[in-house]
């Protein structure tokens, strides 16, 4: 009886791994990344999670035009990190897809304080963004080299796409 529901519990396991969902984790200041992540987790039926700063952007923040703006001054320090306000959990899952807006050319650097708080030993990234201009660029190989343990499998901007072209993006990755 034991083997039995130890082979049960066992198979229910190897199943359950078999069709792990992904998850979205994703950082939005304006609205448009959230958007876009929205939509992507829906079409896939993923879990989601938003970073949520410490301190909340308001539209001076977000000022390119000046100098002294708080968007300016992180992203012309390499090694700014914001606090995140909430805490995310991905340890339950293998494929994790970051979705962040670009920010002078770069992953807004509240990214870079996610990617590392978390064990990525293991898990699958992949990298979307939104931007006005710049698109992925490098952004996402410099997330997958802070993200230790991760196999980096690609990125893509969806600025102006929906969530049927991400998921079929992404189920091209995870084939």
């Amino acid at each position: 009886m034991k083997k039995l529901i130890l082979t049960l519990l066992f198979g229910v396991f190897l199943v359950t791994s078999a069709f792990a969902k992904p998850v979205f984790v994703y950082f939005s200041a304006t609205g448009t990344t959230e958007k876009m992540a929205k939509g992507a987790a829906e079409a896939m039926g993923a879990d989601i999670f938003q970073i949520q700063p410490a301190q909340q952007y308001v539209k001076a923040d977000l000022n390119w035009h000046d100098k002294n703006s708080r968007t300016t001054i992180e992203c012309n320090d390499p090694k700014s990190r914001p606090e995140i306000g909430n805490k995310i959990d991905i340890s339950a899952y293998d494929t994790v897809i970051l979705c962040y807006p670009i920010w002078w050319g770069k992953a807004a650097r509240i990214m870079y304080t996610f990617v590392e708080s978390q064990d990525w030993n293991g898990k699958q990234l992949i990298t979307l963004c939104t931007s006005g201009s710049s698109g992925l660029g490098q952004s996402g190989i410099e997330l997958a080299k802070l993200a230790k343990g991760a196999d980096y499998l690609g990125g893509k901007d969806f600025t102006r796409k929906g969530g049927d072209e991400i998921k079929k993006f992404i189920e091209g990755l995870l084939k």
